[in-house]
């Protein structure tokens, strides 16, 4: 509904002591929320109806401690998991909004990050080394926040920085303040973690940091950045991770579109989009996609583990989401829709204290001094918009279509048709099956058969279930630490997973996969072995194990599997390595040159080094399909 007059609301706002959010999310209105705020445990306790079962709106900022309530370790600070209970909406005109909201410069004092640049890239160094070379995982987000002292009310501190948002920072999916006790949240984000809507699932994937050069960007430094390497391997990990996420919400497993171009003030970054659909509660989709790879790495268990190792203090809310749930109407299924973007480019403002998040994804090919600056260019945009450093001017216009023609229709970047030629052949690269919609209807090849697919902490086992079910195969996941002998004696197929470490550590998770190969070996019982569990399975038929000289995390190669070459993903920092006198009855698909093995198999086995589900495996479903049909 149309609200009051926007300067008679902001004043009211301005000296009250009431809670309150305000959101922008499309270029026409602002939205006002008010009510009363309720702190809860759990993603569960979010009170989306009051007593008398009345549906109830509710804004929530969820910090990143509830990683808890997956099993994952954190630096607990207790933030709250705090909800908005909306007694009122109102809607206001943009534009009159903005004209109302304070202006004057909010004086900041003692300003600066709270890791100096040169010990931000020894981390970046320490986290390739350690964590990517020790085969923890493919990426990690590591963190460094910008801080200062803030002597003003905090109620006109938050309304002056969220107008600044409105006018100086572009591209924004949410710009918003978020007003309660003792805490304000004003941010931009770029970035839709989840949303929920009439039974349809969609993330938003935004990876690879393009800094505009001074003056803007230009097609000529766009397709620079587009043709890198270690920029278009970011953004294919994370979709990775996040389709791991919707295989495990939606029925259908996620279907991804794009490439798109996501533009802001000072940074353009690359994403897709990925639906599916699913009749969950939006609390418990919520919780099986806490957090975004793009701001934690993958695999996410293993992600929170080196976070907790490389970050000193806790995140608060930074990389958590803020969750808006609505209700629909509806009188059976979901009650509430939802939408949460990300909590990043968001500036907190607690006991006279700015704090600023932000973090780069490190990856193999990261250059530490590259990752200082992209933590430097993904605090500008807030920064710059609030004041904080000097704004940028007015970025250039793109070139013409006639250089020559200097009065001709200037066009956005995105329209380009070279940049739009770029971002399309990306899509050359990856799974035909992940690109299409795809329902498992039980009447693949293997139907009538089940498969029990054993959990190494690698939820690339959700995005292989669902593949297993498109195939006919009845598939249900197990975790390591839970899965018993008789579940393993009674599947009729087994499919040791993938995980993160060193196969050759005696820890109990290793240990228990151990155990599942074995026993599975010696019943003579169909198995499949991946990426981690093929090299226990290699271990164990006596082939040796090794580190790779450089990890192979995210990289696509064509190799030959058993006469036939596919196109497959590789996440391995370990590999093992064919011997001279292959095992009796066991036949080997090993690299020609370094004698790193891809693929075995023997009586009632076979084992992959790769991962036939990720998006980079272009031929991932038909080699699996030839494996599976091997072992059964």
């Amino acid at each position: 509904m149309t609200g009051p007059d926007p300067s008679s609301l902001i004043h009211d706002l301005l000296s009250g002591t009431a809670p309150f959010a305000l959101i922008a999310r499309d270029g026409a209105t602002v939205e006002v929320l008010t009510g009363d705020v309720v702190d809860v445990d759990l993603l569960g306790d979010i009170p989306l109806t009051d007593a008398t079962g009345t549906a109830r709106e509710v804004l929530a900022l969820v910090p990143f401690r509830q990683v808890r309530e997956r099993g994952f370790v954190c630096h607990d600070d207790g933030a709250p998991l705090r909800c908005l209970v909306v007694d009122e909406r109102v809607s206001l005109d943009r534009a009159e909004t903005v004209a109302s909201l304070p202006s004057s410069p909010v004086p900041l004092a003692d300003a600066g990050f709270d890791i100096a640049d040169e010990e931000y890239a020894d981390i970046v160094r320490r986290v390739i080394a350690d964590e990517i070379g020790r085969g923890e995982g493919a990426n990690f987000v590591i963190r460094r926040d910008f801080v200062a002292g803030v002597d003003v009310d905090p109620r006109v501190a938050a309304l002056t920085w969220f107008r600044a948002l409105l006018e100086h920072e572009m591209g924004a999916y949410w710009t918003f303040a978020v007003v309660t006790e003792g805490h304000i949240a004003v941010g931009a984000s770029p970035e839709a973690h989840v949303s929920a809507k009439a039974g349809i699932v969609t993330m938003n994937p935004i990876s690879g940091t393009f800094r505009h050069p001074a003056g803007g960007a230009t097609a000529e430094t766009l397709a620079e950045f587009l043709r890198s390497t270690k920029e278009t391997e970011e953004l294919f990990m994370v979709v990775d991770e996040e389709l791991k996420m919707m295989s495990a919400v939606c029925s259908d497993g996620g279907r991804i579109t794009g490439p798109h171009l996501k533009v802001m003030s000072r940074l353009t970054h690359t994403e897709y989009m990925l639906r599916g659909r699913s009749d969950l509660d939006p609390r418990d989709i919520l919780r099986e996609t806490m957090f975004a790879p793009t701001v934690t790495g993958s695999p996410m268990q293993n992600a929170c583990t080196v976070i907790a190792r490389h970050e000193t203090t806790p995140r608060g809310y930074y990389s958590g989401v803020a969750a808006l749930f609505t209700p629909n109407g509806a009188t059976a299924g979901p009650t509430h829709d939802l939408d949460a973007p990300i909590l990043i480019r968001t500036a907190y403002l607690v006991d006279g204290r700015l704090r600023v998040p932000v973090g780069a994804t490190l990856v193999r090919h990261s250059d530490p001094y590259g990752e200082v600056g992209e933590t430097h260019g993904k605090a500008a945009g807030v920064l710059g918009a609030i004041g904080a450093i000097p704004r940028d001017s007015a970025p250039a216009a793109p070139p013409s279509a006639d250089p020559d023609a200097p009065t001709a229709p200037r066009i956005p970047l995105a329209e380009d048709p070279a940049i739009a030629e770029l971002l399309a052949s990306r899509n050359d690269r990856l799974a035909p099956f992940w690109m299409n919609p795809q329902d498992p209807d039980g009447s693949g090849p293997f139907a009538g058969r089940t498969a029990l697919v054993v959990d190494a902490e690698d939820r690339f086992t959700t995005m292989l279930a669902h593949q297993l079910r498109h195939l006919g195969l009845d598939t249900r996941i197990v975790h390591w630490s839970e899965v018993t002998d008789a579940e393993l004696d009674a599947a009729d197929l087994v499919v040791s997973g993938p995980g993160p470490g060193d196969p050759r550590d005696d820890s109990p998770r290793m240990a228990a996969m151990r155990h599942v190969v074995g026993r599975r070996r010696a019943a003579g019982a169909p198995l499949l072995a991946v990426c981690l569990s093929h090299q226990i399975l290699a271990d164990s038929l006596g082939i040796d194990l090794r580190p790779l000289a450089r990890p192979h995390q995210g990289l696509q190669k064509t190799v030959d599997v058993f006469g036939e070459p596919a196109s497959i993903g590789f996440y391995n920092t370990f590999t093992a390595r064919a011997p001279e006198a292959t095992p009796e009855e066991v036949e080997i698909a090993a690299d020609a040159e370094t004698g790193d093995v891809y693929a075995l198999r023997g009586p009632g086995f076979a084992s992959v080094q790769g991962h036939l589900e990720s998006i980079l495996s272009r031929d991932g479903m038909r080699t699996l399909e030839r494996l599976i049909a091997h072992v059964l």
